[in-house]
């Protein structure tokens, strides 16, 4: 919805779209309004390469798929589905995937402290993509219906007046939204065996230099095996590859948001030696970390 951009970025190559206030209803903090073939988002941006925002956004689809990446994870959308992207993140709009429903962009700092923290809105730890059931889904629809009437009713109450109702509409929506966020974590916590967990919060905490299952088996005093077990229960996938993952994920982001030579963006992932580096990368990422960032530049 921006057609501005900041002047350089971080620095990494990657432009960075703030919210464009002059553009919304009124010079105010937010928009919201239907996604659609003739709605164009950031009038001079490459939506089909990756770029960051500084502001929030939140998509409800109408129809899917859509596919969207978000921080080197693609994500595929059906109708009825969320999805939230936060500020500092980087996403990827797919142009084979036709958007439709309705977007909501905020600015950072339109809503209070108070309502920031009781809504999370920057919660990392939280999933991008949402699934509301049909009660969750309807009350989602009706606080954004109601939301996208007070953004379009600019004439029957006084600017500082028509900002509060805003915020407060706007509140209701966030509330709701929180609350399945916060509700899919546990849903998924749940699922997830006590083993699991600890490995998932082991390799986060030490990707960087350990690689080994082995290692992390031993570290939280479990056999090789029952690891085994509580990964693919949990993942689908070995505990070989959740670790391979999450480094690769790591070597994406520091790629794409650094200037760092090869070798270093290697080493800061565990790998003394960059030739084996770029193997372990194109073996996962499918193309050479020299590939990757050009991609992105």
């Amino acid at each position: 919805m921006a057609d501005r951009t900041s002047q350089g970025g971080d620095g990494d190559g990657i432009r960075t779209f703030p919210f464009p206030v002059e553009l919304s209803e009124g010079g105010v903090g937010m928009q919201v309004g239907p996604m659609g073939p003739h709605r164009t988002w950031h009038a001079d941006a490459p939506l089909q390469r990756v770029h960051r925002i500084d502001f929030h956004v939140v998509m409800l689809f109408d129809k899917g798929p859509v596919r969207h990446m978000i921080d080197f994870a693609e994500y595929e959308a059906y109708a009825g589905d969320v999805l939230w992207i936060r500020p500092g993140q980087v996403h990827r709009f797919s142009k084979f995937s036709g958007y439709r429903g309705t977007v909501l962009t905020m600015q950072p700092g339109f809503l209070p402290r108070a309502t920031v923290e009781a809504t999370g809105l920057y919660r990392y730890d939280l999933p991008p993509l949402l699934h509301p059931d049909a009660a969750q889904l309807a009350g989602l629809g009706a606080a954004l219906a109601q939301l996208r009437r007070e953004y379009k009713d600019t004439t029957t109450l006084p600017l500082s007046l028509h900002t509060a109702v805003l915020r407060h509409s706007l509140t209701a929506f966030l509330l709701r939204l929180a609350h399945l966020a916060a509700s899919s974590q546990e849903a998924a916590r749940a699922q997830a065996d006590t083993t699991f967990t600890l490995f998932r919060d082991a390799v986060e905490r030490d990707f960087a230099t350990n690689h080994s299952v082995s290692a992390y088996a031993d570290a939280l005093g479990y056999s090789r095996r029952t690891l085994v077990r509580a990964v693919r229960a949990a993942t689908g996938e070995t505990p070989k590859g959740f670790i391979d993952k999450r480094v690769v994920l790591e070597a994406k982001r520091l790629l794409a948001h650094t200037d760092l030579p090869i070798g270093r963006v290697g080493a800061a992932v565990g790998f003394a030696d960059a030739a084996n580096f770029s193997k372990f990368f194109q073996l996962h990422a499918g193309q050479t970390p020299v590939g990757f960032r050009a991609e992105l530049r």
